[in-house]
């Protein structure tokens, strides 16, 4: 079960937050989610554990308590919504369909 962190500490690291998680199971994967720009933290991340009952146990005792100094929010992990998903050029005027503008006009010199 793939595990949603947020509001996490910015000095969270992934040791940490799976040494947090690792007292109530099996740990398999820990990716505290950084800016690419900059390598800072985002503020959130993700934990996976195999056992779903184990999961569950940690999303039970650490959501709403507190992680490196910050109250953290913990639930499973849902997938983004469809709408949201963004990738290659698609906003804006690339060409093409004109919208509301009219036809193009001719340019006479």
């Amino acid at each position: 079960m793939e595990i949603y962190v947020g509001n996490l500490a910015y000095a969270t690291t992934d040791e940490g937050l799976k040494a947090a998680f690792a007292a109530y199971g099996e740990v398999t994967a820990v990716r505290v989610v950084t800016d690419r720009m900059t390598g800072r933290s985002k503020g959130f991340g993700f934990v996976t554990m195999p056992d779903a009952t184990q999961a569950q146990a940690a999303i039970d005792a650490l959501n709403g308590h507190e992680l490196d100094g910050r109250t953290v929010r913990v639930n499973e992990s849902q997938p983004k919504p469809r709408e949201e998903r963004r990738g290659g050029f698609r906003g804006g005027d690339r060409g093409g369909f004109r919208g509301d503008r009219g036809p193009r006009r001719e340019t006479r010199w």
